[in-house]
């Protein structure tokens, strides 16, 4: 179900679905390892598409941990709610994090995992997205993502990587996650 719903909603607007299938168990895993999840208060998933990450992250927070995923294709957010009937998802855009959080009563948040297809997106996009996050991750938090080798064709891809130690005082890129397709890579940063 996931697989066909992602090849049907890249085929209706690839630049927004970013990938032609769902993030892979192994990447879900891997874009994971090394958060606190189990001692975050709050955590904020962008782009949730069919739930990959969500599922490993619901699995790793504690229960008195605040979750909210913010997803924009209402195909994905009706197959989420069905999935996991008991965790907040929001359909909007991360450009409106801040007064999506004040929706939500959260104030600061310590991790941020990001689905999102940043290579595609336009650098002023990455930008306002990049600066809104700023608006809510707390100094020290917490920031993945990742970017898939064929992503790297697309100038957003180099673009988006400069800009990230103007945002993070860390930043750490993994080896190539095989295991998924395309092969992706993830991005660590520490605000």
């Amino acid at each position: 179900m996931s697989i066909a719903l992602f090849l049907k909603e890249f085929a209706a607007d690839p630049r927004a679905t970013g990938s032609v299938a769902p993030s892979s168990s192994a990447l879900a895993k891997e874009i994971l390892r090394g958060l606190p999840l189990d001692s975050s208060q709050t955590v904020l998933e962008y782009g949730c598409g069919t739930g990959a990450f969500t599922s490993e992250i619901m699995d790793a927070i504690s229960g008195s941990c605040q979750f909210l995923g913010i997803e924009s294709n209402l195909s994905f957010i009706r197959q989420l709610r069905s999935k996991f009937p008991n965790v907040s998802i929001h359909h909007g855009s991360v450009a409106d994090v801040r007064s999506i959080c004040d929706q939500y009563d959260i104030g600061e948040v310590d991790c941020i995992v990001s689905g999102l297809p940043w290579a595609v997106f336009p650098h002023e996009a990455q930008v306002k997205y990049l600066k809104e996050m700023m608006r809510v991750l707390k100094p020290g938090g917490q920031f993945v993502t990742f970017g898939v080798l064929t992503g790297l064709l697309f100038p957003a891809s180099y673009l988006f990587a400069r800009m990230l130690p103007d945002y993070f005082s860390e930043v750490s890129r993994s080896p190539i996650v095989w295991r998924n397709i395309p092969p992706a890579y993830i991005y660590r940063c520490r605000r």
